[in-house]
């Protein structure tokens, strides 16, 4: 009955993100400053302006205010929806302009938008990569336009056209999972690994589990490893195939709390129970910790990711000097320790 009713929940939650993701892929969300301007949850189409629309599309620059941009590999992930609102909170708050577009984990996409907003007069941009490399044409267009970027959560290939980055320890959060592990399964076993290779972050949690479990000193066998892209959908496919080839893996490691729930679902269906790790912390991975196989998440805040990069750009808008990399803490949440953190919201 239990099984049934996770799944049920499973399912329920699945369907909300697919809507989610048709209605927020393509659309732009921009908040002036100003009382007479649009409000603050209208959304535009993602096409590149023109300059007619580019002077239309950021009044509080003639008026005054700042226009900052924001750019993030999936603005659908629940992670990220609360990390931009923190770094609205922070640029609202001082009376500027914020654009957020979402290039939905396409990094064609997120070249051409970064290049809409170059157009639309941003001063300040805030960067996270769909691909570390493949973002670079788009930094090199930001500086080119003389255009100050601060980058956070995810590191671009070439650290040196941030000004500033603010961004959790992800190889600490996966390293975290992979001690975890190896305490609970001190007889070693075969896993499998969701990752998603252009993904730094990703692939940073990914490095540091591994290490985790080589250190602990317990043999573990990585017998399937497949690209999830940070996608819950992708990864319960992935899931499922890499399952029905090993159905007797120990565990499975998921590079974000989106792969990790894909990867139950997919559990709960073939009827396995292996451990299940995720990196985020999430309210959704939380509320399960305690009575389904998902063992432990490494837990970051998007809170404090998006407040502590945006007050950095001010800071710098300010004349101070900004450290040019900020890390943030990062630790392991379980079923031991959930009550501490909550799972109606994010820690």
């Amino acid at each position: 009955m239990k099984r049934k009713f996770v799944s049920i929940l499973l399912c329920t939650a699945l369907v909300a993100s697919m809507a989610v993701g048709c209605g927020g892929n393509s659309g732009t969300t921009e908040t002036p400053a100003s009382t007479d301007a649009p409000a603050a949850d209208e959304t535009q189409a993602e096409t590149p302006a023109t300059d007619e629309e580019a002077e239309s599309a950021a009044p509080a620059a003639s008026e005054g205010g700042r226009v900052f941009g924001y750019t993030c590999m999936d603005g659908t992930n629940p992670f990220f929806v609360t990390l931009e609102a923190s770094i609205r909170e922070v640029v609202e708050g001082n009376g500027d302009t914020l654009i957020s577009m979402d290039p939905g984990n396409d990094s064609n996409t997120q070249i051409d938008q970064i290049e809409d907003m170059i157009s639309r007069g941003v001063e300040i941009m805030f960067v996270n990569p769909v691909d570390a490399d493949g973002i670079i044409p788009a930094l090199d267009m930001l500086k080119d336009a003389e255009v100050t970027m601060f980058g956070f959560d995810t590191e671009v290939g070439d650290m040196s056209y941030l000004t500033s980055y603010a961004g959790s320890d992800n190889y600490n959060a996966g390293y975290v999972c992979g001690e975890d592990l190896a305490k609970k399964c001190p007889d070693g076993g075969d896993i499998l690994v969701l990752d998603s290779p252009t993904m730094q972050s990703v692939t940073d949690r990914t490095n540091g589990f591994l290490k985790g479990i080589e250190d602990s000193g317990v043999t573990f066998n990585v017998v399937g490893q497949q690209d999830a892209q940070g996608n819950q959908q992708v990864a319960n496919e992935k899931a499922t195939d890499l399952l029905t080839a090993n159905p007797d893996v120990v565990a499975i490691f998921g590079g974000n709390d989106p792969t990790a729930l894909g990867a139950y679902a997919a559990a709960d269906a073939a009827g396995v129970s292996p451990l299940i790790y995720g990196v985020d912390g999430s309210p959704d991975v939380k509320a399960l910790l305690k009575d389904t196989v998902l063992e432990g998440t490494g837990a970051q805040s998007p809170i404090t990711i998006g407040k502590t990069i945006a007050e950095t750009a001010y800071a710098w808008l300010n004349g101070e000097t900004v450290e040019e990399y900020i890390p943030i803490e990062t630790f392991l949440v379980t079923a031991d320790n959930v009550d501490d953190y909550g799972t109606d919201g994010w820690q």
